[in-house]
C-alpha cells in the first residue's frame, strides 16, 4: 500500500497511481464514464469529510448540553431517537480521540 491519499478516507495500491489503467478508455463514451466517475469519487470523499465535520461538532454539542446537566434520555427525546443511540454517538466520539 502507497501512503494515504485523499485525506486518509482510503489507501490506494501502488500500481494505481504510477502505472496508470491496464485498459485504455478509447470511446469516447468510456472517457465520459471515466471522468463521471472521478466526478463521483470526488464527492464521495468530500461527502465523507463533511459528515465526519458534522459528526464532530454534533458530539461536541452533546458533551456541553450533558455537563450543563442534559441527561442522555433529554437528548434522545428532543433527537428521536433511542437513548442506545446517543451513547453509541458518544462512545464513537470517545473511540476517536482516542486515536
Amino acid at each position: 500500500m502507497c501512503p494515504l491519499d485523499n485525506g486518509g478516507l482510503t489507501l490506494t495500491t501502488y500500481g494505481c497511481h504510477n502505472w496508470g489503467m491496464s485498459k485504455q478508455a478509447e470511446a469516447a463514451e468510456h472517457q465520459e464514464m471515466i471522468a463521471r466517475l472521478k466526478e463521483v469519487r470526488a464527492a464521495a470523499i468530500e461527502a465523507a469529510r463533511r459528515t465526519a465535520e458534522l459528526a464532530r461538532e454534533r458530539r461536541q454539542i452533546m458533551e456541553a448540553l450533558l455537563a450543563d446537566g442534559f441527561s442522555q434520555a433529554d437528548l434522545a427525546r428532543e433527537l428521536g431517537v433511542t437513548r442506545q443511540a446517543i451513547q453509541k454517538m458518544i462512545a464513537a466520539g470517545a473511540e476517536r480521540r482516542g486515536k
